[in-house]
């Protein structure tokens, strides 16, 4: 990679940090950190999260049609999931074990939190579970793929992508036979230092 893109990489990891700091900074407000993995808030907040909750019965009345009608395709979405979830442990435990890379770590991408927040409801929180689980999953997937991408095939596509993972900076451009023919195997060893 040339020195202007390194150049241009390493402000962008700067300006990701500062983002990420002022997004914390402003969740600073709302709650006091973490405790033993659980969100601490003080009293008063927790008084005014418990008086803003809905109740169940208004919930569901309030609820529009279009939304109770979709609940079966979107909790029908749980089995698929589950399918996904034991065939990344299953790829994972066979194929990164040959391949002598680390394993992406399940509890790094789906995080199941939001239901201890006191202004939610019963069915809020059943929601925000099955949203944890649905989404960390496919981010989790994501990035098995995005290792095994690199471990085959490290290249860039002619066309942009909607949306890169973190290593897809890295690949090589695409048509560049010369650099994949002689860095393929030094694209496999990085992914031996992955955390």
């Amino acid at each position: 990679m040339n020195e202007e893109i390194e150049k241009l990489l390493s402000e962008l990891t700067k300006l990701e940090g500062q983002i990420e700091e002022a997004i914390d900074a402003k969740s600073e407000k709302f709650f006091q950190g973490l405790k033993g993995g659980k969100a601490q808030f003080d009293e008063a907040t927790l008084s005014a999260h418990r008086a803003v909750k809905t109740g169940i019965d208004k919930y569901i009345f309030k609820t529009n049609l279009a939304t109770l009608l979709s609940i079966p395709f979107v909790y029908g979405m749980m089995v698929p999931f589950v399918i996904l979830d034991l065939g990344l442990f299953i790829y994972q435990m066979t194929c990164f074990s040959l391949w002598q890379i680390p394993k992406i770590r399940r509890s790094d991408f789906i995080i199941i939190d939001r239901q201890s927040l006191a202004y939610l409801n019963i069915i809020e929180k059943i929601n925000c579970v099955f949203c944890g689980y649905g989404n960390g999953l496919l981010a989790y997937g994501h990035e098995i793929a995005s290792v095994t991408e690199q471990y085959w095939c490290p290249i860039k596509h002619a066309k942009r992508p909607a949306v890169t993972h973190k290593r897809y900076k890295d690949f090589l451009a695409f048509g560049d036979a010369d650099g994949f023919k002689k860095s393929s195997d030094l694209y496999r060893q990085k992914l031996k230092q992955i955390e």
